[in-house]
This record gives structure tokens, C-alpha cells and sequence, in this order.
């Protein structure tokens, strides 16, 4: 990756969905020159996919909750296969200490979260779960 590609990334995280011909103008490239590019990026796994971003007025309109996971050994692969199913599982981080992941689940209901967390107990290789329930946000810097 070069200073060009980090630029193309910098506009896409601003609007991925901007034509190719507005990315190659503000980069001073060729329409074909960037759309290689952006090939290239897609397929050695640099961009993973396109997603959508919610407007303030839906994303807060969801009830969050981070939720610790302790697993089983040798449990966390079949557990993620099942969480990348899961609508509500928002991201899902590996991490060191009493949980082995930390999730972060958006429900429009507490009646689907509550839902949501019983299926995250009843998978296979989970020992355990503590959920965090978020209140207010104080600090964003991904919105």
C-alpha cells in the first residue's frame, strides 16, 4: 500500500458508495487507474467489504450492550462461526483475560436483546456471559 492507496481509503471511509470518476478527480488519477486499484485493494483483503452507516437518529434509536464471553477451549472458532450469523453481534474482539471475546451486540428491543442473550448462553462452547448494557455515550469517534 502507497500514500495513493491510503488517500482512496481516506475518501471511501468518508462515502464508499462515490463514483469511481469523483475518487479518480480528487485523486488526480486516471477513472481505470483508481478502479484497479480499488480491484487490487478488494481482492488482497486491504477492504474486506462495504457496509452501511446508520444515521444518529436509527444507531441511537438501538439498545447496545457489550457482552464478555468465556469460552471452552478450543471453542472459539465454531463460537465466531456462529456469531458472524447473528444480526445483532455488531463486532466481535478477541481479548486476554476473564473473557476470551468481548462482543458488542445493537437491538432494537430490550425484548430483542434480551432474546439475543439467551442465544449467546445456550451456544455450544460458551462457559460463560456478563453484559454491559450502555446507557449514554459520552465519546464517538467511529460515528
Amino acid at each position: 500500500m502507497d500514500d495513493t492507496d491510503r488517500q482512496l481509503l481516506t475518501l471511501l471511509g468518508e462515502n464508499a458508495r462515490r463514483p469511481v470518476a469523483d475518487l479518480a478527480r480528487d485523486l488526480g488519477l486516471a477513472r481505470s487507474t483508481v478502479q484497479a486499484r480499488l480491484e487490487r485493494l478488494e481482492r488482497t483483503g486491504v477492504i474486506a467489504g462495504y457496509a452501511i452507516r446508520l444515521n444518529d437518529a436509527a444507531r441511537k434509536s438501538m439498545i447496545r450492550a457489550t457482552v464478555l464471553l468465556a469460552l471452552e477451549p478450543r471453542a472459539t472458532p465454531a463460537v465466531l462461526a456462529r456469531l458472524a450469523k447473528m444480526a445483532e453481534v455488531e463486532t466481535a474482539h478477541t481479548a486476554s483475560g476473564r473473557a476470551d471475546l468481548v462482543l458488542t451486540l445493537a437491538a432494537p428491543t430490550t425484548a430483542a436483546l434480551d432474546a439475543t442473550l439467551d442465544a449467546l448462553g445456550a451456544l455450544e462452547g460458551v462457559k460463560s456471559t456478563e453484559t454491559l448494557i450502555h446507557l449514554s455515550t459520552k465519546i464517538d469517534r467511529l460515528g
